[in-house]
């Protein structure tokens, strides 16, 4: 039965989403017409040419697309940030290696057993002598803890996304600071990077506000963005390079200044010696005012609290 031909000025009817009869496209020549033809079909599906440039892993790994990638590293988190309406965050940095009491007092533990049963070793002695440090520097823990559980009940509370807590998303120093926003119910994020050894965020991320990054420079990017605060505690490398890097922006008026806090003087009396700096010239005096020191949660929101006031702003600057 045919459908009834429209009369002139009626509306045809609606396509059907699929054709009644194939396309002769989709179907492949048949091998009673060319034997060989299957086979060399084969070979074309099979290659890197005819896959998709957005599937083609090895094409948008290549050193031509780095500006995409680029793009798209920077793309996917802001995407992501603007959705669930994150505005300003405070970036709270720190070792990876320095754990929760609990963690620490058991590894060292662990360590005096051992070196009970081998006094001589030497090397065992010597990562027991790291230990005790590290579990004299375990108590950092509970401070960014806190500290983050201040930021997360700031505002209107928790659900308030006007400030949150950043961090690298890493264990040690930043678990503590994303576990304060989470015991709370807050939300809190986590910028990790693609590293050569397997790695894993630590738990306490909201996970829609985990990211990955490939690039470096990208992640420095999104901890700078909305940042209303850097507060660093105890740490090595990582630490230091997201440290200098925010003072170096500063001092050069590169981005608009924000409060630095460094938790924990006496290591960073040690570790960071900014007099010694500007006796040899190196930075001028009025760079030492960059920065200050805090010792406790209550200190550091306090102090960036007052350091926005005297600036006549508010910490928590923009509605969301």
């Amino acid at each position: 039965m045919t459908d009834k031909k429209t009369h002139s000025g009626e509306l045809p009817p609606p396509l059907p989403d699929e054709h009644r009869e194939p396309l002769p496209w989709q179907t492949p020549k048949s091998t009673s017409e060319d034997a060989a033809s299957a086979h060399m079909l084969k070979a074309i599906l099979e290659s890197d040419s005819y896959k998709p440039a957005v599937r083609d892993l090895d094409f948008l790994g290549g050193s031509s697309t780095r500006g995409l990638r680029l793009q798209l590293d920077y793309l996917k988190p802001e995407r992501s940030l603007r959705k669930y309406g994150i505005e300003n965050t405070i970036v709270v940095f720190g070792s990876t290696r320095i754990v929760e009491p609990v963690a620490a007092r058991r590894r060292l533990e662990k360590l005096q057993a051992q070196l009970a049963e081998r006094p001589d070793d030497k090397e065992l002695a010597s990562r027991l002598a790291v230990a005790q440090r590290i579990m004299a520097k375990s108590h950092f823990y509970d401070i960014a803890r806190e500290f983050s559980r201040l930021v997360a009940e700031s505002g209107k509370g928790p659900g308030d996304c006007r400030l949150v807590v950043m961090t690298g998303g890493g264990p040690g120093m930043m678990e503590a600071a994303n576990r304060g926003s989470s015991d709370v119910g807050a939300r809190t994020v986590g910028l990790n990077i693609q590293l050569p050894h397997e790695q894993f965020p630590n738990p306490y991320i909201s996970p829609e506000l985990c990211f990955q990054f490939h690039y470096f420079a990208l992640r420095k990017l999104h901890f700078m963005l909305r940042a209303r605060a850097l507060v660093a505690f105890p740490g090595g490398y990582g630490t230091f390079d997201e440290l200098f890097e925010t003072l170096t922006l500063i001092q050069t008026r590169k981005i608009k200044p924000v409060p630095v806090v460094l938790v924990g003087e006496a290591f960073w009396r040690k570790a960071f010696d900014v007099d010694f700096l500007v006796d040899e010239g190196v930075i001028d005096p009025e760079d030492r005012d960059l920065f200050w020191y805090a010792e406790s949660a209550g200190d550091i929101w306090q102090g960036l609290q007052l350091w926005y006031e005297r600036r006549g702003e508010s910490l928590v600057e923009h509605e969301c």
